[in-house]
């Protein structure tokens, strides 16, 4: 591998370990044995680099579930669609390669890392088409702006709130069948168990 990969693999380790805040471009060059140097010849910034890993860590965790076997044998946008697909991100937090906590962290200190929130921010309509796709039952480049800025985005601040909520306290946070039925009656139908 060349420096460009090592920094990458070398930030991706340091946000595990560290998190955004605690990683300095020194952990980075500790970890990747590249030059101080070559983060900017490369990244520009260590924020960027950051910002980079974060994206790429996300895509990892993404790979290694099936998200469409979780959801196989039901009807796209059924209520048990939703329920398996939430079931299946409810069960990704608490595995040990989860880097969902990196969310809240980017949530909370957005303003001191501009540079990363900027990067994130496309990556994040990206996540909500793919996630709106699987709960739709569509291939993720069929689905228009329109979808993905309606359907995508209620997933994803659904999504953060999942994540604030298993942050702060995993007995407490609600189940996906609950997050399912409460977005059911939100639309006015009764309760998807009773569907």
């Amino acid at each position: 591998m060349g420096h460009r990969e090592d920094l990458l693999d070398g930030a991706k380790r340091c946000l595990r370990e560290k998190g955004f805040a605690r990683t300095t471009a020194r952990d980075i060059v500790r970890e990747s044995g590249a030059n101080l140097a070559s983060i900017g010849y490369h990244y520009g910034s260590k924020d960027a680099l950051l910002a980079q890993a974060y994206v790429g860590l996300m895509e990892e965790q993404a790979e290694h579930f099936d998200w469409e076997a979780g959801a196989a044998g039901t009807a796209p946008g059924s209520p048990e669609r939703i329920r398996k697909v939430l079931k299946t991100v409810l069960e990704s937090f608490d595995r040990p390669d989860s880097v969902w906590h990196l969310s809240i962290e980017v949530i909370t200190m957005g303003d001191r890392f501009p540079e990363i929130t900027r990067n994130l921010v496309a990556a994040q309509r990206e996540g909500g088409r793919g996630l709106a796709a699987l709960l739709l039952g569509l291939p993720e480049e069929s689905l228009d702006d329109e979808t993905t800025d309606t359907v995508g985005s209620l997933i994803m601040v659904l999504l953060a709130g999942m994540i604030a909520q298993h942050s702060l306290d995993p007995a407490l946070a609600p189940t996906g069948d609950q997050l399912t039925d409460g977005l059911f009656r939100l639309a006015g139908g009764p309760p998807a168990q009773e569907r």
